[in-house]
């Protein structure tokens, strides 16, 4: 149980950690892409991914089959929905602003569960995800008080990226989640292919040094490591949890906007990135009837 424990405080930290990668991909992403379009973006941001984790985990390509092919097509199809429409989001709207939007994850899941799973949320959940979302709120929302396209896109991405992480948390507790990533990886990058193929406005060969250094920022870091940390930590912490540790996000996202795009940076980042450290530590402690906080135990076990 102490080994379960100890694995699964590792990975809040690498999640934490690659946080910061998914912050700092926001204003990466809208200056590099600029008016190119997002289809081929995309798709090389998944084809480099694919072609580096089919290198990790070459071993686990043995163990792919049928059923393993399929789950991975249940993977990648709402992880390309949501990831397609966040990035045609930042595309039109501000990336503080994407960034509160897309952590709404932390309030769709529960809502998905509920309704679709007829599953029970904690209530210190409920309370982290609202107050969260609180702090959100102070860090992004603006005086504006607007929705733009922009926002819709991204609030449609927040859905998709909602349903593939609920998927991959009920598959990972009875089953390997490592030889799905790779097939995954594949399948999103030929539905991003596709894509560009049906895409007037795709530019296969841009000539802007920007560009190709974002590309492979995002499909390094924000992609390759964060989604296989992503995967793999959902054999310990469930789906409401991962998207409460995401809502850091948007704290790196100011950050980095600030100093990639110039935008603002005020006192609304250190009060709402309180807040959100708050929620966090709430929904990682656990009640016992004496009233003392302790760490809440996961039974999951990982199967390397």
């Amino acid at each position: 149980m102490c080994h379960s424990v100890d694995k699964k405080r590792l990975f809040l930290i690498l999640l934490i950690i690659g946080t910061v990668f998914w912050g700092v991909s926001f204003p990466v992403t809208k200056l590099s892409m600029g008016n190119y379009s997002q289809t081929t973006f995309l798709f090389y941001r998944f084809l480099i991914a694919t072609i580096l984790l089919s290198l990790i985990f070459r071993k686990h390509l043995k163990r792919v089959n049928l059923r393993v092919f399929k789950t991975s097509i249940s993977f990648a199809l709402p992880l390309v929905f949501g990831i397609f429409f966040q990035t045609l989001g930042v595309k039109h709207g501000d990336a503080n602003q994407c960034a509160f939007i897309a952590g709404m994850c932390v309030v769709i899941i529960p809502l998905l569960k509920t309704v679709f799973y007829k599953q029970n949320i904690a209530f210190r959940i409920w309370v982290a995800a609202f107050l969260a979302l609180i702090g959100l709120g102070i860090i992004s929302i603006t005086e504006r008080l607007s929705v733009n396209i922009g926002d819709i896109y991204t609030m449609i991405g927040a859905l998709g990226f909602s349903v593939y992480l609920i998927k991959i948390e009920r598959y990972s507790k009875k089953e390997n989640v490592l030889p799905t990533i790779s097939p995954m990886f594949m399948v999103c990058t030929l539905i991003t292919f596709i894509l560009s193929l049906f895409d007037t406005n795709a530019n296969w060969m841009p000539q802007n040094q920007t560009f190709w250094m974002g590309i492979a920022f995002c499909a390094l870091l924000p992609t390759a490591y964060m989604y296989t940390v992503s995967n793999i930590s959902q054999q310990f912490i469930s789906a409401e949890k991962v998207g409460i540790i995401y809502l850091f996000e948007p704290v790196f996202a100011a950050l980095a906007s600030y100093m990639i795009l110039n935008e603002s940076l005020s006192w609304r980042l250190l009060f709402g990135g309180t807040l959100i450290l708050i929620a966090t530590i709430i929904s990682e402690l656990n009640f016992s009837q004496k009233g003392v906080p302790l760490l809440i135990k996961s039974k999951a076990k990982m199967k390397l």
